[in-house]
């Protein structure tokens, strides 16, 4: 069984919340840099207040840009593998094979290889993954 990544886009933060988080982080080291001039200035109250905002908000946007990469690492979803039963009518053989644009039940396929009347699409369903096998075990007391 083979895992696919996921190309909708889901494994990515939007581009909108990095930029944002890249702006404050900006913003904040701008009223570090302020703060740091209102000191030399004589402001200090001024200074304080400037330099608890820059803090505050670097430290914010750092939190939050190592937990949305920390999210991205979650997000990665697994595609579910779709299998197709077919079966020849006559002889009655059953194979299986990875699901295909275009299959549906009961469509006619390919002569059977043994005894060459057509083969029927019979099932199409999805493979349980471990985990939902795991579910499935009865307990037993």
């Amino acid at each position: 069984m083979t895992t696919k990544a996921n190309s909708t886009g889901t494994n990515k933060i939007s581009t909108f919340v990095t930029a944002a988080i890249y702006v404050t982080l900006i913003l904040s080291i701008v009223a570090i840099a302020v703060g740091i001039g209102a000191f030399y200035e004589g402001f200090i109250e001024v200074t304080v207040y400037l330099l608890a905002i820059g803090f505050i908000a670097m430290a914010l946007s750092g939190y939050y840009l190592f937990q949305s990469r920390k999210h991205v690492a979650t997000l990665k979803i697994e595609s579910p593998q779709i299998m197709t039963t077919i079966e020849c009518i006559k002889c009655s053989i059953k194979s299986t094979r990875e699901f295909q644009r275009g299959d549906y039940a009961y469509k006619e396929l390919d002569k059977c290889t043994k005894c060459d009347d057509k083969q029927v699409i019979t099932a199409i369903y999805r493979e349980a993954t471990a985990k939902e096998k795991e579910k499935e075990k009865p307990v037993t007391v």
